[in-house]
């Protein structure tokens, strides 16, 4: 009889780590603003993503500078100002953010398997 036992999730599934990372909500929109736009103050930044609240920015950008993956520089001046940066280790991030929007004409074929799904299956197998 073949045992079963039980694995870290890490030994699972590799990349768990990097997904709860990468793509925890407003990370992703930031960072792929940073990445494209380059260095921004925080209006410019909150402007470009349209639909985040300060604050919600404000701490997604501290746990961003946490992690390594963005640089807040500072300028000691009147009025004060902040810029935010992708940092190296964030621009690593970018060849999969870029495989992702080559992927994402691929929606549409999701949306028809969808509707599909939701015409085909009984009511009480659809999420």
């Amino acid at each position: 009889m073949n045992e079963t036992t039980a694995v870290e999730p890490v030994q699972a599934c590799p990349i768990a780590p990097v997904v709860d990372l990468v793509f925890s909500r407003w990370t992703t929109p930031i960072l792929w603003t940073l990445n494209e736009y380059g260095r921004q103050r925080f209006v410019e930044l909150e402007r470009r993503i349209g639909v985040i609240t300060p604050k919600v920015l404000t701490q997604r950008l501290r746990q961003l500078e946490r992690d390594g993956l963005v640089v807040r520089e500072y300028h000691a001046e009147v009025p004060p100002r902040v810029e935010y940066e992708i940092s190296p280790l964030g621009r690593s991030l970018a060849p999969l953010f870029h495989a992702l929007a080559d992927w994402s004409p691929n929606l549409t074929e999701v949306e028809k398997a969808r509707q599909e799904f939701d015409t085909t299956q009984p009511a009480h197998r659809r999420p």
